[in-house]
């Protein structure tokens, strides 16, 4: 007897001893298994990219700490990762569609390739983008730097407008939007509220009258503020049409919001430059491009800023100096900015009147 149960143990021991080992190869079958389907996930390189520029508070740069320009079509050699690793999140920015282009990419990105790394890395943006919003509803050009002008409200170069269209594909589930996490919808409806009532705190008024807006503001006064030295405190024409833009996206605008968009469009309409064109043609002689308005009798055309109570045009140069002339300016300012430019024509030919037609007068 006692040898047959011995002989039983034996058996219950290398019974259990070979399902143990039929486990342990089911189990790294399924890691090989789940690692190349890994492996074979769909990817985008340039979205790839990203995930390697992305700092550590969520935002991206558009320079890295060495002051090259971030261009997603380098290759990322030793040299460039160690410059990707040394970039500090000071400079994390909105400024030249940095961070807004990152997000709007990875979005697509996802939904294109199902890799939910891209997903993440644009929610971890987005979360950037919520903390950057002052309490006064607008965002700062740089977060959280504040050096010299980068903690103003900038609308310039469409920085405010550019998030901002974010959270309201966001809050409207349009443009890919909706396969974002459900918990930023709420989110994005409060920010793009208080971004829309900073909106028409900031609307300049002449006399009671309102006409456009600045290119930024200070951030505590809510007033117009100079950035660099060439861009004076001024009414801008290229980021009031953006604004304008946005503002008619809105469903069902209340009062405040339809008066902000007439008044505006008024006001490009009054101070259009008709029959002119801006250009840089070359001298036939000397073979150098100079900008200049050229006559042409289908065009229109504004000067990118204007004098805040006067509506005149103005013209910075790099000396902190204003001219009221184009040819006033040094030639490497004259020649290296867009000083006019016909950002006011499709809104007054098609675009408010087919607002007008839904939202009325």
């Amino acid at each position: 007897m006692k040898k047959r149960k011995l002989v039983v143990c034996e058996d219950t021991d290398h019974g259990t001893n070979k399902m143990m080992k039929i486990k342990i190869l089911l189990t790294l079958l399924c890691g090989t298994l789940l690692l190349s389907c890994y492996a074979q996930q769909p990817t985008d390189s340039t979205a790839d990219k990203m995930l390697v520029y992305q700092l550590g508070n969520g935002g991206w740069p558009k320079q890295l700490e060495d002051k090259s320009v971030v261009n997603y079509g380098a290759a990322l050699t030793p040299e460039l990762l160690a410059k990707i690793k040394a970039t500090k999140d000071l400079h994390a920015t909105f400024d030249n569609k940095a961070t807004s282009r990152e997000v709007l990419y990875l979005v697509k990105a996802y939904k294109k390739t199902q890799n939910k790394t891209y997903l993440s890395a644009a929610e971890k943006g987005l979360d950037y983008i919520l903390s950057a919003q002052y309490a006064n509803g607008g965002w700062p050009q740089y977060y959280p730097d504040k050096a010299l002008y980068r903690s103003e409200i900038t609308y310039n170069d469409d920085a405010m407008i550019n998030v901002l269209n974010i959270l309201q594909d966001i809050a409207t589930q349009t443009n890919d939007f909706e396969v974002v996490n459900p918990a930023y919808i709420k989110k994005a409806e409060k920010a793009v509220a208080k971004g829309i009532e900073c909106i028409l705190k900031t609307q300049v008024k002449q006399n009671g009258t309102l006409t456009i807006w600045a290119a930024q503001y200070d951030k505590d006064s809510m007033l117009p503020a100079k950035a660099r030295a060439f861009e004076p405190a001024s009414l801008s024409t290229s980021e009031s049409a953006g604004i304008i833009r946005f503002l008619m996206r809105m469903k069902n605008p209340s009062q405040a919001e339809k008066n902000a968009i007439a008044a505006a469009v008024k006001w490009f309409d009054t101070y259009k430059i008709a029959g002119y064109r801006f250009d840089r043609p070359s001298d036939p002689k000397t073979n150098i491009k100079t900008a200049a308005l050229i006559a042409d009798d289908t065009a229109n055309t504004w000067a990118r800023f204007y004098d805040l109570d006067k509506n005149t045009p103005i013209f910075g140069d790099r000396d902190n100096t204003i001219k009221t002339k184009l040819e006033e300016l040094s030639p490497e300012r004259r020649n290296g900015y867009a000083w006019y430019g016909n950002w006011g024509q499709k809104l007054i030919e098609k675009e408010y009147p087919k607002w007008l037609t839904t939202n009325g007068k």
